[in-house]
């Protein structure tokens, strides 16, 4: 094994909130076990981001600043090693070169730029998050595209820089058509763009010239508020009602159009074409556009000690990691919440784990659909927030009880058991802002246990008022002072 002077060593990739949530958790449990470690942090950013905070940038409601810090100062500090690399592969049973189980790196860092690495481990937790998979679609995307994006922190700023454009051309009394929502039939991720949407509306108001905007969210969920859990319904003053109700009232409200069922296939300059999930083919001219991409893995490859490729022993077609879940193909109606992983240990390799967006789900909650045209328009299984730090959680306690001799991992964290909060922001400011504030209990439906629904309606709801914006404030300065490690970070909730 990859023993180096007398320790095990834990080698994460990536340190986004997976990645750095199973950093923060692997230095406190230092003290916690019987066998020494070491943890090594690989990630090609040299900052952290709290993603949630970057709509907020995306309108210039806050700065790069507010939502990132450097990494490297931070692991010093804590005695963690820290390579500013991308992983290229996975060796989990050695080389010819090297006959620990490593990972080959690429530097990213100035000063290393191109140079290659092997880092051995003893146990390896694949964190790496998602590939921004603009070229999915033509003419997606900041770099090569048309559109932009609040994916980075980078991507928000640039957003803003062209969404403020936007409005000084209407404060001179153009009219302006904002398009905001999914560039993909098979996008994640919408509560990103859901919230853009809002913020943008409220910066519109607050400059007076919310006149001056046709404001259009389009999206491949089959209804409003589907976010690729298959909707959601909660009870509200004695009534149930569903999440589709919820979010179009929002939408009446502002005043925002939509357009649901679409998968965007090709962006040109002022122009997106999208296709419907009846077959039909449509184009909507737009002025600003925020889409969010599909995601796809990293591309990490994997061999075996002879240099064979096992890369498709180890991940999905997708790029995510394969764990415990059941991927036996089946039909939509036969799949169930007992199908998701728990302890997402590769079943492959012991040692490797798989946590956040980089593991590989067993199937959609979303009823997959596709148009006559064989086109899929569905949304992906989100696997963002509280979920990813639960998993996380849960990983490194299993690594901490497999070090002192445990045959299996001890710690699961099923999303069919799991529940998640959202508070999206529909407006920053103190006094006039607002967040519509959700929770939902399990995430992946479990209509075995909750027949009528698929989830408990006593822990599932959702409001909206400037309650929730102060808990989104609040929360977001919470979980940049945890992610900092500053006194007490350990008692504050994931």
């Amino acid at each position: 094994m990859a023993t180096q002077g007398g320790k095990k060593q834990i080698v994460i990739l990536g340190a986004g909130i997976s990645g750095h949530t199973a950093a923060r958790y692997l230095v406190r449990g230092r003290r916690k076990t019987r066998t020494p470690y070491e943890v090594v942090v690989i990630s090609p950013n040299a900052k952290w981001n709290w993603v949630p905070s970057n709509i907020w940038v995306g309108v210039g409601q806050m700065n790069e600043d507010q939502v990132t810090f450097e990494l490297a100062p931070l692991y010093k500090r804590i005695g963690v090693p820290f390579h500013q690399a991308k992983a290229l592969s996975i060796h989990p049973e050695g080389s010819a070169e090297d006959p620990s189980p490593h990972v080959v790196v690429e530097y990213t860092s100035a000063d290393k730029a191109g140079q290659t690495a092997r880092i051995p481990y003893d146990y390896l937790i694949n964190s790496t998050g998602p590939k921004l998979n603009f070229g999915a679609t033509e003419g997606l995307g900041p770099d090569h595209g048309h559109t932009v994006s609040v994916c980075t922190a980078s991507h928000a700023l640039e957003a803003n820089h062209k969404l403020q454009a936007t409005i000084e051309a209407m404060r001179r009394g153009e009219d302006k058509t904002i398009v905001i929502g999914t560039g993909h039939g098979t996008c994640t991720c919408q509560g990103a763009a859901f919230e853009y949407i809002y913020n943008v509306e409220h910066v519109l108001r607050d400059a007076g010239v919310r006149d001056k905007a046709r404001l259009v969210w389009i999206s491949n969920e089959y209804e409003l508020g589907d976010f690729g859990m298959g909707g959601v319904h909660i009870e509200r003053g004695g009534y149930i009602t569903n999440g589709k109700v919820f979010a179009e009232s929002l939408m009446v409200e502002r005043g925002i159009e939509w357009i649901t069922r679409a998968a965007v296939n090709k962006v040109e300059a002022g122009k997106i074409h999208y296709e419907l999930l009846d077959g039909t083919k449509n184009e909507l001219g737009f002025d600003f556009a925020m889409l969010i991409p599909p995601f796809a893995g990293v591309g990490l490859k994997a061999f075996d000690k002879a240099g064979e490729d096992i890369t498709a022993k180890i991940f999905a077609p997708s790029g995510f990691m394969k764990v415990d879940a059941d991927y036996t193909p089946r039909p939509y109606a036969e799949w169930s919440a007992k199908d998701w992983p728990s302890t997402y240990q590769n079943p492959s390799y012991g040692n490797l784990f798989a946590v956040g967006i980089a593991f590989a789900p067993p199937h959609l909650i979303s009823k997959p659909m596709s148009s006559p045209n064989g086109t899929p328009i569905n949304p992906a299984p989100p696997r963002t927030g509280m979920p990813s730090a639960a998993m996380a959680i849960a990983v490194t306690s299993s690594i901490l009880e497999m070090l002192d001799g445990a045959p299996a991992p001890t710690r699961h964290a099923s999303m069919a058991k799991m529940g998640a909060a959202c508070v999206a922001s529909t407006g920053r400011n103190m006094f006039t802002g607002s967040a519509a504030t959700m929770t939902v209990f399990p995430v992946v439906p479990d209509y075995e246990k909750y027949p009528m629904y698929g989830r408990d309606l006593s822990l599932t709801f959702g409001e909206i008022g400037l309650a929730g914006h102060w808990m989104k404030a609040m929360l977001h300065y919470t979980f940049i002072y945890q992610a900092k490690m500053r006194p007490g970070w350990s008692l504050l909730p994931d």
